[in-house]
């Protein structure tokens, strides 16, 4: 029997918690050098970066040796578009295109296909300037691999460079399946640990320009291709269970355009 889930991505989307929390607006364990800073980061810096770091919308917490515990690496960074040169600090134009720019960077950095990038444990978050910076006419940004999804409470540690990580033989460390009796109804874990749920294959539903096609269509289509799709995964068996995770109209207008099939195996 399939199990439908609706939620979060399991990886590209973490980025969609941009809210601020906590005391400190830039992160814990911040470096002063960073807090205001106009020049943009280093490219491969790392941190140990927290949810609660990740839920904010600029970061200056203090960079690490990466032979040292850390749970984040950037990956890029860059200048906006001159075209965004009078945006305004939470524009719209802006996250959606950081969204676009570090969900196809996260793909080239690790190695990985738009449908295996989001069946990994692994996720991303972009930063911005701080408020004040972004007054005195910083438009960086900075994108960073972190150790963990959105829906992670707390973040695994990180190989000294994650570049290319998803091309190396021993991927299952990092990628994502579930151990429990249905996909919404278990514990997220590696797939080198023992599970019983894998996450596939995914299903392209539209192109980026196209409307979202609604709740009820986008649930119907990734049920039938996730049937399909994971029957044929499994060699055509008699009797097989599949999962699909699928996403609504907040994920769509971020840009993804995927739901996920899984697959109820060990292996």
């Amino acid at each position: 029997m399939p199990y439908a889930v609706r939620g979060s991505a399991v990886t590209l989307l973490a980025v969609l918690a941009l809210a601020g929390c906590g005391d400190d607006p830039q992160g814990t364990d911040t470096d002063p050098a960073q807090v205001d800073a106009v020049d943009q980061p280093a490219l491969g810096a790392c941190r140990e970066l927290t949810p609660d770091d990740v839920a904010l919308p600029s970061n200056a917490t203090k960079t690490v040796d990466c032979s040292e515990q850390h749970t984040a690496e950037t990956f890029a960074v860059g200048t906006l578009p001159e075209s965004m040169d009078d945006a305004s600090y939470d524009d719209a134009s802006v996250e959606s295109w950081a969204n676009q720019t570090c969900a196809e960077e996260f793909q080239t950095w690790l190695g990985a296909d738009e449908s295996l990038s989001m069946r990994t444990l692994l996720s991303w978050v972009w930063f911005r300037p701080s408020e004040q910076a972004w007054g005195d006419g910083a438009r960086w940004y900075r994108c960073d691999v972190i150790g963990g999804s959105e829906e992670s409470t707390s973040y695994v540690s990180l190989p000294d460079s994650t570049q290319g990580l998803l091309t190396q033989r021993k991927q299952d460390e990092w990628l994502v399946c579930a151990d429990g009796p249905s996909v919404d109804d278990s514990r997220k874990v590696p797939c080198s640990e023992p599970h019983t749920w894998r996450a596939v294959t995914t299903i392209k539903l539209g192109e980026p320009d196209d409307p979202y096609p609604g709740d009820a269509t986008v649930e119907a289509t990734t049920r039938d291709y996730c049937s399909d799709s994971v029957g044929a995964w499994l060699g055509y068996p008699v009797d097989y269970d599949f999962g699909y995770t699928w996403f609504q109209a907040a994920e769509w207008q971020a840009g993804n355009r995927r739901s996920v099939c899984w697959a109820k195996t060990e292996k």
